[in-house]
């Protein structure tokens, strides 16, 4: 599996014009879009390649466009810039064939007006104050899902919005790649996770099925010694490994065996081509122990993972490890677990049995081996750590509401534990909701959001956001602006909008 999702991704720059101009003028139009696709090309914000092709000029050339770049599985979205007036009736055919994503960049070549020489020369080419909207009237009428940044390029604010922008891209073309094993069926009687896979594969574009957990315990089997050998060396060198679990100690054997899952894990989901997956602790078969190291390693090299059969977890932490790559921080499968009601000070303390993803910290994690309590299975491996302190992390939840799917968002600060948790054999994450806990739980619990989350300390909101335009997708964000009555009304009046939204 690739750990560099974006190596072989680009977007493509297309300006747009017409032929009233001249020649000479739409030379300059085309050397100066090649310089506004360089300076955002070579931005340390925008992850991929931006690739600069030529000024459109006419509608059949514009939906040629849209159709190449539709089907180059190399680009995640497009463009647009409107160096000159472009008449926009030209922009309707390849606007409605467009399937990938679309950015709307609002700028111009020039910082300042050159106030000495300026003439109609230099307002004739550099039209896009008014060639924009033109442009954004169409593709507002046609419906278009667009992300629209406005500002001059040598502006960072504006890189960084492009860049967050093709990170959400990237979320969205990952989950429309992406394939997702279920070992065995979702946790009996929990609701949240449910779901459409069928929806979901038309919204999503995941692929979501089930394999027989004893597809897996073949697997495990099937591991040879050696490579268990390898892997547990791994562990030891990385890791701090407690005594018991070390090579001659009395268990060993634990650290052995789920050495041995992820080994057959990796391979499972290899030979699968899929980057996501989902366990259950009722549903274990013959698997001696419920995957908590491999899980937690699977995560930390970008797979999906949602626990207790949750699929549409499973998607949402792919799309964040896609949409985080190469930035601080990280993603995993989160859980609120309990609460510190201290008044002023409430904290939540999030974790999961065993499957938090070593990614949200820089510290050494320690691998240990507890019961479980639950499942009936040996004591399951799995690391032990703190997630790190970072400002305006987010936790997100997808839940299916019977006529859409909703992603809510709480914007959180993640801290450092206020005391020691000795006893506490799990890793774990603590933060301060935001805009306090009394309005983000009560939010919360009024949009329905999922127990089961993703954080993410590297994505922040505004890569989900940009996600959820781009699939079309209900977000209820819970951040230092919201209000109980007015989210409460947001909830309402969403409700009548993607009702009526998907029409009769």
């Amino acid at each position: 599996m690739s750990t560099k999702p974006y190596a072989d991704r680009e977007v493509w720059f297309l300006t747009g014009s017409q032929d009233l101009y001249g020649e000479e003028t739409l030379a300059q139009v085309a050397e100066q879009s090649q310089e506004v696709a360089r300076v955002l090309g070579e931005s340390s914000d925008v992850p991929v390649k931006v690739v600069w092709k030529p000024v459109l000029k006419d509608s059949s050339a514009i939906r040629r466009a849209m159709l190449d770049a539709n089907g180059d599985d190399k680009v995640l979205g497009v463009i647009t810039w409107m160096h000159t007036f472009s008449p926009a009736k030209m922009w309707i055919a390849g606007l409605d064939a467009l399937r990938k994503p679309l950015l709307h960049l609002h700028t111009q070549a020039n910082v300042e007006l050159p106030w000495d020489d300026i003439d109609m020369d230099f307002m004739n080419l550099n039209q896009a104050a008014h060639g924009d909207r033109e442009y954004a009237y169409i593709a507002t009428r046609l419906g278009v899902a667009r992300t629209t940044v406005v500002g001059h390029v040598s502006n960072p604010a504006v890189t960084r919005r492009v860049g967050t922008w093709v990170r959400g891209a990237a979320g969205w073309a990952a989950t429309h790649e992406l394939k997702l094993v279920r070992f065995g069926d979702n946790m009996r009687n929990v609701a949240v996770t449910e779901g459409d896979k069928t929806e979901a594969e038309l919204r999503f574009g995941v692929s979501v099925n089930t394999w027989g957990v004893n597809e897996l315990v073949a697997a495990v089997d099937a591991v040879e010694e050696t490579a268990i050998d390898a892997l547990v060396a791994e562990y030891e060198a990385r890791y701090d490994v407690a005594p018991e679990l070390r090579a001659g100690a009395e268990r060993h054997d634990s650290l052995r065996y789920a050495a041995r899952q992820e080994i057959a894990l990796e391979g499972f989901l290899e030979a699968a081509g899929a980057k996501a997956f989902t366990t259950n602790f009722e549903d274990l078969g013959a698997l001696r122990q419920l995957p908590g190291l491999a899980v937690q390693r699977l995560m930390e090299k970008g797979y999906g993972f949602g626990a207790e059969g949750d699929w549409k977890t499973a998607v949402l932490v792919r799309a964040a490890k896609v949409m985080g790559e190469g930035l601080p921080g990280g993603a995993s499968l989160m859980e609120d677990y309990t609460y510190d009601l201290t008044p002023g000070s409430e904290l939540i303390l999030g974790a999961h049995m065993l499957e938090v993803c070593p990614s949200l910290t820089t510290s050494t994690p320690r691998i240990e081996v507890h019961p479980l309590g639950i499942g009936g299975k040996e004591d399951p491996v799995r690391m032990v750590f703190s997630a790190d302190a970072v400002e305006g992390a987010v936790v997100v939840s997808l839940a299916d509401m019977r006529d859409r799917f909703r992603l809510t968002a709480n914007v959180v600060d993640v801290v450092t534990p206020p005391r020691d948790l000795p006893n506490l054999p799990v890793a774990r994450a603590m933060w301060a909701p935001r805009p306090s806990f009394e309005v983000s739980a009560e939010s919360w619990l009024t949009a329905g959001g999922a127990h089961h989350t993703v954080m993410s300390t590297a994505a922040g909101i505004e890569a989900f956001e940009v996600f959820a335009d781009i699939a079309r997708t209900e977000l209820l964000v819970i951040d230092e602006d919201t209000t109980r009555r007015g989210f409460a009304d947001q909830v309402r009046h969403n409700q009548a909008y993607y009702r009526l939204a998907q029409g009769f």
